[in-house]
């Protein structure tokens, strides 16, 4: 009989990037051929099957796969289990984290970042300015919220299957990840998963401007104000036809939160 090559401990880093990537790949693209596992497991220095299995294994932990009926791999380790629910617990941390460990991976400076939206490549592009740091501490924390924000924006837009949750558009460049709770006011939810919603941008515009709202059961709402300027066909084909219709839930992660849609209903709403 053979002997087997000694498994490689996971590191506690290795793991977090692990994390990472499964929040950014559907299950059907967890699989030691996929490219962009191919690449990653390349730089992480373990092999695709590894690193396949793991994101496998971690898919036995989400509580939306469960609920769809997805199992993944039972082989899940007690570390995967604690790391999972720490960085559930404390994504507004490790979120970021994740995201410059990955990013570290490819040796990208602080104006890059890795974009995998389409799934079987890897993309690295310029990084989405948020504003312009004067001083060394300034910079770390422009930095870590930028990471912050390329991490929920790929999740979110992975965990909807890459369509906006009201029309179904699925051009990425037409899709945003929009903050139920708005971003400025609420730092501690602003990585939260349940807190995002793959939107197109004019109904992303709507929702943040609060021309449309959802009710208790995700169930779309239009403002008195959007209705004021119907009859435009534009507007009723891209508002009208889709109101008392409940939005498209994610196939991961975790469902939008609904006392995080009570609040928009109750302080961003203009009725």
């Amino acid at each position: 009989m053979a002997n087997r090559t000694p498994s490689v401990k996971w590191t506690r880093e290795q793991t977090l990037i692990a994390i990472n990537l499964y929040c950014k790949l559907p299950f059907g693209k967890l699989h030691k051929t996929n490219p962009i596992i191919v690449g990653v497991a390349e730089k992480m220095g373990r092999t695709a099957s590894s690193l396949g299995m793991k994101l496998c294994n971690l898919a036995s932990l989400d509580p939306v796969q469960k609920a769809r009926g997805i199992a993944g791999l039972a082989g899940a380790s007690r570390q995967d289990q604690e790391m999972w629910d720490e960085f559930q617990s404390n994504v507004k941390t490790l979120g970021p984290e994740s995201e410059q460990l990955l990013d570290d991976l490819f040796n990208l400076d602080a104006e890059q970042e890795i974009d995998v939206q389409q799934h079987d490549q890897i993309q690295i592009q310029r990084s989405r300015q948020i504003s312009k740091p004067s001083g060394s501490t300034e910079r770390v924390a422009t930095v870590r919220v930028r990471r912050g924000q390329q991490f929920f924006r790929q999740a979110i837009l992975c965990a909807y299957g890459g369509r906006c949750c009201i029309s179904g558009v699925n051009v990425a460049q037409l899709l945003v990840a929009s903050h139920i709770k708005p971003w400025s006011e609420f730092p501690d939810e602003r990585l939260d998963p349940r807190n995002g919603l793959c939107l197109s941008s004019i109904h992303d515009a709507a929702f943040d401007t609060g021309l449309i709202t959802f009710d208790s059961k995700r169930v779309l709402i239009l403002s008195k104000r959007l209705r004021s300027h119907f009859p435009q066909p534009m507007l009723e084909s891209s508002f009208q036809r889709y109101e008392g219709q409940s939005i498209r839930l994610p196939d991961k992660l975790a469902e939008p939160a609904t006392e995080f849609f009570e609040f928009h209903r109750n302080h961003v709403f203009r009725d």
